[in-house]
């Protein structure tokens, strides 16, 4: 029976495609808890193999050659065949929900020490691009009991994505608010890590669980370019 390598090669940047365990569930979301009903995804790949920034940066040496089913019209960012591949069952989640009314479209879930730093500039980059963003920073209303406040956001939003700093495995290592938060997330498993500073390996010692899952890193694209993979993942 193959065995799954995420403990060692990790499913975000490339790891799942290439796993002889997980590679055939993708586009069967089973590990979800649910089975959507999409087409698999279809690849137009360019003349070039740069990412849409031009920079030529790749993930886990694979070019940026495809684009996803669900890509926007006129979207400027490429994607590896592996990226298309671990993203497609969030975006299954997103057209699952895409009817429920009043939903946010992704939840971000964030170490409180990154709320005025990387996750401010993570929001703004994906308001930017149109996504609607549930932020603790401005959804949480002076004087509302903060947990419950989380609940709902939680609850009304489409995908979660946890934004992995080194101060994002510092608070879920002593069981803080972003701990319960992932463990929501986790659970429901509509899930993107986005590894930022920080490596997979740092992720796995703390969380096994969020680094099997596929996710992106800013080691293979700016900031910039995640914001808008993310928007396109979104689009409904």
């Amino acid at each position: 029976m193959a065995r799954c390598t995420a403990p060692i090669r990790g499913h975000t940047g490339g790891g799942a495609a290439s796993c002889p365990a997980c590679s055939s569930r993708y586009g069967r979301g089973s590990s979800w808890g649910y089975s959507p009903s999409y087409s698999s995804p279809s690849y137009s790949p360019p003349a070039t193999s740069s990412s849409g920034g031009g920079s030529g940066r790749s993930t886990g040496g694979a070019s940026k050659t495809s684009k996803p089913r669900w890509a926007r019209a006129g979207s400027a960012v490429w994607y590896t065949p592996a990226e298309v591949l671990e993203l497609e069952p969030a975006r299954a989640h997103v057209e699952q929900r895409a009817t429920v009314p009043d939903l946010r479209d992704v939840f971000l879930c964030h170490a409180w020490d990154d709320r005025n730093g990387a996750a401010q500039e993570l929001h703004d980059l994906l308001e930017a691009r149109g996504v609607r963003v549930w932020f603790s920073q401005k959804d949480i209303p002076l004087g509302t009991p903060f947990m419950r406040e989380i609940d709902r956001g939680l609850a009304k939003s489409r995908v979660g994505i946890v934004l992995v700093t080194p101060s994002f495995l510092k608070r879920i290592k002593s069981e803080g608010v972003a701990d319960k938060e992932l463990s929501v997330l986790l659970h429901r498993g509509a899930i993107v890590p986005i590894i930022h500073g920080a490596s997979f390996d740092e992720l796995n010692n703390e969380s096994p669980m969020l680094a099997s899952r596929a996710g992106l890193n800013t080691e293979d694209g700016s900031m910039s370019e995640i914001a808008t993979k993310l928007a396109d993942l979104v689009a409904v």
